[in-house]
């Protein structure tokens, strides 16, 4: 199951830590439903024949895929690439990421402009919705393999804050006060 807390937002610490409040302030799965992230645990081995995998990438609609290894050995320009992925941004579409091997965070914003971290597992699914501020760092493992979905043809495009009258964002707010 996945591990979420408001964070303690501390810059003197790395990055990669847990940055837990004291005492730590958890946040449940709904939650994170109501700001419009979906969690799911895919238990497999062999994702690529995995039945609950393949009958959530059919209904929404998920026709490209690519895997992706942040680690210094793995990925070019690996620190330049971190930064990147640690600024605060937005997409124009959803996020999806399937945890396959290691482990790192997702950070995303509540309602009340607070950083809330998503720990993410080998078996964890995350999609956050369009629009949505987030970031993503390693832990101190400094290790993580993941799937990335897409509908059509991918987009990596992160739109960094602020982005507030950009159209996702929009869209965004004017979904969460639907809901």
């Amino acid at each position: 199951m996945v591990s979420a807390w408001f964070m303690n937002e501390d810059k003197s610490v790395d990055q990669r830590e847990p940055h837990q409040m004291d005492p730590p302030q958890p946040v449940q799965l709904e939650k994170l439903a109501e700001l419009g992230v979906l969690y799911l645990k895919i238990e497999s081995d062999d994702w690529d024949k995995d039945e609950a995998l393949s009958k959530i990438r059919k209904e929404r609609g998920y026709t490209y895929e690519d895997c992706i290894t942040v680690s210094r050995e793995k990925l070019p320009n690996y620190e330049e690439k971190l930064k990147v992925f640690f600024q605060e941004h937005i997409h124009d579409d959803e996020e999806i990421r399937l945890c396959t091997e290691g482990s790192g965070y997702f950070d995303v914003r509540d309602r009340d402009d607070r950083w809330i971290r998503i720990e993410l597992n080998k078996g964890d699914m995350i999609i956050l919705p369009a629009g949505i501020y987030h970031r993503f760092t390693l832990d101190t493992k400094n290790y993580i393999q993941a799937r990335r979905y897409f509908v059509g043809d991918p987009v990596w495009t992160p739109i960094n804050r602020p982005a507030d009258e950009h159209v996702a964002r929009k869209q965004y707010i004017t979904n969460l006060q639907k809901a």
